[in-house]
């Protein structure tokens, strides 16, 4: 049996993560009518919730960067960040423990540089750092970001031209040296350079441009919405539905379908089981690009080869850790970082150019029961902990109370011994109350992760800006993606400009149209002001 929607544009999205529910919140508001259709029984994607003994774990996302990334998606549908969140300002920032000192650094809310530049030892020259940093950001916001890049006009930007020379230099430095350029402290060129693990990648293969990230947290305030990315989940999902989405959850896509060259729909399961189809105008695909080629798509309509898939970077996996803990641990701040010595042979084995050693590793703790009353029991504290490893299902899955794969639940205990050591927790592991554990093999389960990886393909040159992955098809028109696997990458903020991204090219009608509009078009509109 086939459905078919009432309107004469219609669209249907796979997947309601962020990038799904805020492409068919857009969408919608546009004027198409949207289904959305999620396999799991919830909404959210990898920004999961976990309910036991009182806890309220999140499984995916925790920091709040870009806040105007948000404001601008809220504006987009009518509405303000103000009156779909409460926001609260972390102080300190972050905490970060260095395997080689024994007094934690805390950034502060106010004066973050001040801060960073009176623990350097050895002056630099943080604040053209901080400067260029902004004016990075500053560019990327401006022309970087919300361009699909699907146009030839995408690359005429007078306004982008201009600033070209410097493009280029940043894309082509690696980051670690661009940080060493300014800064010889090898604690501050840690703190300076641990946003790369977010996207994905080292500081050593991550492209300068990159640096920007640090205006976000040093420059800028860290944020925490109350109740957690749950309640950015929420607020983006009921503006969908007000928009009149359709979201169905329990519904997995098993195919695309085709009509010649363009994406005419999708089928999939029922909760029940049944097998059914959905004919839309418009297909987006916010899951994994990988498991969007190999499994949804036949092979002639794939965006790249197997010997293409076999040449890209995955990314970081990763281990998870949810505690539930007695008592409170004021050592650890609502965000703390664990950097290692030798931090650099830690990205080589993540990237498996060097076999993985024991502990102690570079850790990301958070502790939201810092900020938020709701997530644990009185006199209770609730920990996430992610631990970066190799992309490799062949790692583990992990479980409740130790039940996981022997080498995932290994990483875990691992992890809360070093953070009992690091941080003078000794009896830590005695006052684990509630725990479960999440590995590779979880991620590629659950989500379709190619190479159950965490976070997204790494930020890498080749893996990045246009050369990442395309918003829409080459070969389906009518066939859209989103999501942290394509431009304009990892984390919430990409995922919410990449639905935008989406909105624009479905905007600007098929490829070919689009193509053709641009060969016609007089000279005299070729030009935009900068």
């Amino acid at each position: 049996m086939t459905e078919r929607r009432g309107k004469a544009r219609t669209a249907v999205v796979i997947g309601a993560g962020f990038s799904g529910l805020a492409t068919a919140a857009l969408l919608a508001r546009d004027g198409v009518d949207v289904t959305v259709l999620e396999a799991h029984e919830s909404v959210g994607g990898r920004a999961g919730e976990w309910h036991q003994q009182g806890f309220r774990f999140e499984t995916g996302p925790s920091w709040y960067l870009m806040p105007e990334v948000f404001d601008r998606f809220f504006e987009e549908m009518g509405t303000t960040t103000a009156d779909e969140l409460e926001l609260i300002r972390l102080d300190p920032a972050y905490r970060v423990f260095f395997e080689e000192q024994s007094q934690p650094f805390d950034l502060p809310d106010q004066d973050s540089l001040g801060a960073l530049q009176e623990w350097e030892q050895t002056p630099g020259s943080l604040t053209a750092y901080m400067r260029s940093a902004e004016e990075t950001c500053r560019l990327a916001t401006d022309r970087l970001l919300y361009s699909p890049y699907d146009s030839p006009r995408d690359f005429a930007d007078p306004g982008l031209l201009r600033r070209l020379p410097r493009l280029l230099r940043l894309l082509f430095e690696p980051m670690d040296r661009f940080i060493s350029r300014h800064t010889s402290d090898p604690q501050v060129q840690k703190i300076l350079g641990y946003p790369a693990v977010f996207l994905g990648t080292s500081p050593k293969a991550a492209p300068s441009l990159y640096h920007l990230m640090s205006h976000l947290d040093v420059n800028q305030s860290v944020l925490y919405p109350r109740g957690g990315f749950s309640a950015v989940v929420a607020a983006i999902a009921r503006l969908a539905r007000q928009h009149g989405v359709d979201l169905r959850t329990g519904h997995r896509v098993t195919e695309v379908i085709t009509e010649g060259t363009n994406a005419a729909g999708v089928r999939f399961t029922t909760p029940e089981g049944e097998h059914n189809s959905l004919a839309a105008d418009i297909v987006v695909s916010s899951a994994d690009i990988h498991h969007t080629d190999t499994a949804l798509l036949a092979p002639r309509f794939r965006s790249r080869s197997t010997a293409s898939w076999e040449r890209r970077n995955p990314g970081p996996g990763a281990v998870l850790a949810l505690l539930g803990v007695e008592g409170e641990l004021p050592e650890l701040a609502h965000h703390s970082l664990f950097f290692t010595e030798d931090w650099q042979r830690g990205f080589e084995e993540i990237e498996g150019r060097l076999p993985a050693q024991g502990p102690p590793r570079s850790l990301y703790v958070c502790r939201p029961s810092a900020t938020d009353d709701e997530v644990a029991p009185a006199e209770h504290e609730n920990l996430f902990i992610l631990i970066p490893v190799r992309a490799d299902p062949d790692t583990g899955a992990g479980g409740i109370d130790g039940s996981g794969s022997p080498s995932v639940e290994r990483f875990v205990d691992e992890a809360i011994d070093q953070i009992a050591s690091w941080a003078d927790v000794p009896d830590l592991s005695s006052r684990v109350t509630v725990r479960r554990s999440v590995g590779p093999a979880d991620f590629e389960r659950e989500f379709g992760a190619w190479r159950g990886g965490a976070l997204g393909p790494a930020h890498t040159l080749r893996q990045s800006a246009f050369l990442r992955g395309p918003i829409r098809s080459s070969k389906l028109d009518g066939l859209y993606y989103a999501g942290s696997t394509t431009m304009p990458g990892i984390g919430v903020p990409m995922c919410l400009i990449s639905a935008e991204l989406v909105r624009t090219s479905v905007r600007r009608g098929p490829r070919r149209s689009l193509l053709r509009r641009f060969r016609h078009r007089p000279a005299t509109q070729g030009a935009r002001r900068a």
